[in-house]
């Protein structure tokens, strides 16, 4: 079937961004990951080349384009060259929705120009020790100082992406006590400066994948907060995540998919190429078999992708929709991959190979963002059970 979602413009970015990414990243990919994570000055790069800026309005530098088919571009032409963009998707994807939605129009002329340019790297502080995808249960606390200038943080954070190199942290902390009727009741969302007195980086997380985007544990001491960068209003932030929630797990979603469709082209590639009692591992009716069984599952994932994009981008893609996207696209990845790393044999257990590190990056796709078992909680939900 002929795919619609895309138009010339999009093509035309992404003979672009396959340019870019063949000369600025695949001959140094490997020093990305041998460091654990990509230069601080590849993000100028980035900013320099229009990625961050796609979705800003002009008036702060941006393209003023209000459409996600670009992102999804990146997410396809990473995924294709086996190569990741290090915490650039978390700042743009879960970064920029916050200061759209939230900050006022001081706050976009401060933040802004410099979240376009890459000058200021932004990433998002959710998840607590111990607390998980329990949000309600987060303790980090901020509170108003006396003279109602600052608010005081105090907690701690784990698991954030882009959080070694991130210049802004959007930081989620309790500014008042759960009621009994809402225990949700009481969270804030706050633009912290990583510079600030009492803010530290914890451990440098060693993940099991994705290797090239900084992962850390956060810590918040007596920081003070200018009430200058709260974004919305005190107590509302549970309700900011949950809306900004679908637009996330469409990413995961189209990134999981964007990740099965580059595997059978790996795969593909290698038995093509691979020769196994004097022939190629290609001619096999097994490997045809496989491969045919999993492009066909790649179709489908790209069905389920295409379509939230299009709901995404007409502000019409629901909690329960963007679910169940997240949930068949990453189940999809997840079973795709393993049967292509299982035609590469021996070699698709070999880290040079990207099959081997795209096996090891798609493992997070059903964790973060919400497990999949939340994930069908959601979708059972709405299904009214």
């Amino acid at each position: 079937m002929r795919r619609t979602v895309f138009n010339e413009d999009h093509e035309a970015f992404r003979e672009t961004l396959r340019a870019f990414i063949e000369t600025e990243v695949v001959p140094v990919y490997d020093e990305w990951l041998a460091a654990g994570q990509a230069p601080r000055d590849f993000y100028h790069k980035l900013g320099e080349l229009g990625v961050f800026g796609i979705r800003v309005d002009e008036e702060y530098d941006g393209a003023g384009i209000d459409s996600y088919k670009f992102e999804a571009v990146v997410y396809e032409e990473t995924a294709r060259a086996g190569i990741t963009f290090g915490g650039s998707g978390v700042h743009v994807l879960l970064g920029l929705p916050y200061i759209k939605m939230l900050a006022s129009d001081e706050q976009k002329k401060r933040f802004l120009p410099k979240f376009v340019s890459g000058e200021e790297m932004w990433a998002l502080a959710m998840t607590e020790p111990g607390t998980g995808s329990d949000l309600a249960g987060m303790k980090t606390t901020a509170k108003l100082s006396e003279d109602g200038t600052h608010y005081v943080l105090n907690g701690a954070k784990t698991f954030i992406t882009g959080g070694v190199h991130a210049d802004r942290v959007i930081v989620c902390a309790r500014t008042s006590a759960p009621t009994a009727e809402d225990r949700r009741h009481g969270i804030s969302l706050f633009a912290v400066d990583t510079k600030s007195e009492g803010y530290s980086i914890g451990r440098k997380l060693d993940k099991l994948g994705l290797k090239t985007s900084d992962t850390a544990e956060l810590a918040f001491v007596d920081v003070k907060v200018p009430v200058e960068d709260l974004l919305g209003e005190e107590n509302k932030g549970f309700y900011y995540l949950g809306h900004n929630l679908a637009s996330e797990r469409w990413g995961i979603a189209f990134g999981a998919y964007a990740q099965a469709k580059a595997a059978v082209r790996f795969a593909k590639e290698y038995v093509q190429e691979r020769t196994v009692f004097g022939k190629p591992v290609a001619h096999f009716q097994n490997t045809k078999f496989e491969l045919a069984a999993c492009q066909a599952e790649v179709d489908a994932a790209e069905a389920v992708a295409d379509r939230a994009l299009e709901a995404l981008d007409a502000g019409e893609l629901t909690p329960a929709e963007a679910a169940s996207a997240k949930l068949f696209c990453t189940e999809v990845a997840h079973r795709v991959i393993d049967r292509c790393l299982q035609l590469h044999g021996g070699y698709g257990f070999m880290n040079e190979y990207p099959i081997a590190r795209l096996y090891a990056d798609n493992r997070v796709n059903r964790i973060y963002g919400g497990t999949s078992e939340i994930m069908k909680t959601i979708i059972a939900k709405d299904m009214g059970l």
